[in-house]
């Protein structure tokens, strides 16, 4: 039976209508989840703790910018746009002494209502809205009059009304535009996760460090290797999220086709689909969430290491140099972390 995808026809902005929606935090999701909710006529506040830089920036785009207890206190729907990691100490500090019976609480991940590091009142209802998309990406869609497709899922019901209100949220942000699929906390954590782990970004970097290592050691050159394993990445992905596997397939030619059909099931063979279904396991029996959960509250150490690690590889080098000849690549410089490590702090 074919999932039901639901769409602008299934879904009422009246649900939220005469409600006040909390965004706390406003990074990338909260900040689109806001400017979308808001441009879709709903009364939206931001919660920010005291020392937040993003106070300025919410207040110049037109929002009523709150401490963070004194929105959720203020809202009937709260939705909390922070980090995985630092969901608990947001929620006991500020969230949960301020919930009372009949609010709405939502994530747009499950991670922390699944592998419960925050403990919920049995007296609200509990949902999840979850964009198929970055932050900018569900912002400049919704913009263009279209929208990305998206996720919700009902932890808890008590109104009997928690659905018609995560597909309100999902409307408001412009997801039903496209098409909203239902699941659950379990299967939307689990299969994030898992495929952030083993396919998009583990699985995808360590692929192309390997490739990259097995040319420059064999003695061709690094920027060859670069332009072969990390460079035309872009090409055969796009070429996939365009028209699936079988559509990039025939786009390309048909040296590259017959290297893929027949030299690939020997690279990604049976024993790395095996190390899959254990990292599977790991991740539905709790024991990632409990791993990163305790390398976050000691610091980061050995997370921060591997960090230090990877940016130092040849690879990054070779690429940063190739990249600057690219006039079509944007160069940017990302700092990643200062808000959580603020808020942290903030709040002990």
């Amino acid at each position: 039976m074919a999932a039901k995808i639901y769409t602008n026809k299934d879904a009422n902005l009246t649900s939220l209508k005469k409600k006040t929606l909390a965004v706390i935090g406003f990074g990338s999701q909260g900040h689109a989840h806001a400017l979308n909710l808001k441009d879709s006529g709903l009364k939206v506040i931001i919660g920010l703790y005291k020392k937040s830089k993003s106070r300025e920036v919410a207040k110049k785009l037109g929002f009523e910018v709150m401490d963070t207890a004194d929105a959720v206190k203020a809202a009937d729907v709260i939705f909390v746009a922070t980090p995985d990691t630092v969901i608990p100490a947001v929620y006991n500090k500020d969230i949960a002494p301020s919930l009372t019976k009949g609010k709405t609480l939502l994530f747009s991940h499950g991670f922390a209502v699944h592998f419960k590091t925050i403990d919920l009142p049995t007296d609200i209802d509990v949902i999840l809205v979850a964009p198929k998309g970055p932050g900018h990406t569900v912002r400049s869609q919704f913009v263009d009059g279209k929208g990305v497709p998206g996720l919700i899922a009902i932890h808890q019901d008590v109104s009997g009304r928690a659905q018609k209100i995560a597909l309100a949220w999902a409307r408001g942000i412009g997801c039903t535009r496209a098409g909203v699929f239902e699941t659950n906390f379990r299967e939307e954590t689990v299969t994030d996760l898992f495929g952030e782990q083993v396919v998009l970004c583990g699985g995808a970097s360590a692929l192309v460090k390997a490739g990259f290592e097995v040319l420059v050691e064999a003695g061709y050159q690094p920027e060859m290797a670069y332009f072969e394993c990390l460079h035309e990445l872009k090409l055969i992905v796009d070429l996939m999220n365009e028209s699936g596997i079988a559509g990039m397939r025939f786009s390309i030619s048909e040296t590259a086709e017959y290297g893929d059909v027949a030299i690939g099931p020997k690279i990604i063979d049976a024993s790395v689909k095996k190390r899959m279904v254990k990292q599977l396991k790991e991740i539905e029996s709790g024991k990632f969430a409990k791993e990163w959960t305790k390398e976050y509250e000691t610091g980061c150490k050995n997370f921060n290491a591997l960090r230090k690690e990877g940016a130092a590889h040849q690879i990054e080098k070779v690429g940063a140099k190739l990249r600057s000849t690219m006039s079509w690549i944007k160069q940017t410089k990302m700092k990643k972390g200062a808000s959580q490590a603020s808020y942290v702090s903030s709040s002990k």
